[in-house]
């Protein structure tokens, strides 16, 4: 049986672009929002844009947040850090057993463009010890353009993951091959600190040059 995805954040670019891909890939998804209303929405404009490129299977649902967590078999958080917080304190009774993918960064306005890792090392990590050992966090997405996500366009970049359970983030890695990008375990939990870290740098890249850069690992054969 197909795995239910649940996108937490749904609404939002990054959030709204999984969605879009994850279903147009032939996934079930879900799309989450705190509220049910704004969830109804974007999910009648993915089903929209998809039929428009042709896709053939689309699965897609709305709800709230938590509804959207319970039902899932891998949920994906993609809210804004000041929300990370609220919104896994809310949803943890539903994320036991379960792989948990945290894409959140901690960027704290107005600096950023200046990186600000949070107590404890990462977003992810921090995540990791609110919901105990039984929710497996898996670290992913933090450096991919939210707005190309949507575009369902090829992405010049590659993702980043990182967990402590390995055999979660190599299904994660195998999960992005459909989405059209690369993933790469790039070992424990800890080392998200490092994606989230390179967010800022990539901020600070793109207001330079006026792009959305993403990164590329090279050398591998």
């Amino acid at each position: 049986m197909d795995k239910v995805y649940a996108i937490l954040g749904g609404t939002g670019s990054l959030g709204f672009g999984l969605a879009l891909r994850l279903a147009r890939s032939g996934q079930r998804v879900i799309i989450g929002s705190r509220s049910l209303e704004k969830a109804q929405e974007a999910t009648e404009r993915a089903r929209t844009i998809l039929a428009e490129s042709g896709s053939a299977r689309i699965e897609l649902k709305a709800e709230v947040n938590a509804a959207a967590a319970a039902q899932a078999d891998v949920i994906a958080v993609t809210v804004p850090y000041a929300q990370q917080k609220a919104l896994l304190s809310e949803v943890s009774a539903h994320l036991q057993g379960k792989i948990v993918i945290d894409a959140t960064v901690p960027l704290l306005p107005p600096k950023v463009g200046t990186v600000q890792l949070p107590e404890g090392g990462s977003a992810a990590v921090a995540a990791q010890a609110m919901l105990g050992d039984g929710v497996r966090i898996v670290s992913a997405f933090q450096n991919v353009a939210a707005d190309k996500l949507q575009t369902l366009e090829p992405l010049d970049c590659d993702v980043l993951v990182a967990g402590n359970d390995k055999a979660s983030c190599l299904e994660i890695v195998e999960l992005i091959k459909t989405l059209g990008l690369t993933g790469y375990y790039a070992g424990p939990l800890a080392n998200s600190a490092a994606t989230e870290a390179l967010t800022s740098l990539l901020i600070q890249i793109n207001r330079q040059f006026g792009c959305q850069a993403g990164i590329r690992i090279t050398g591998i054969k």
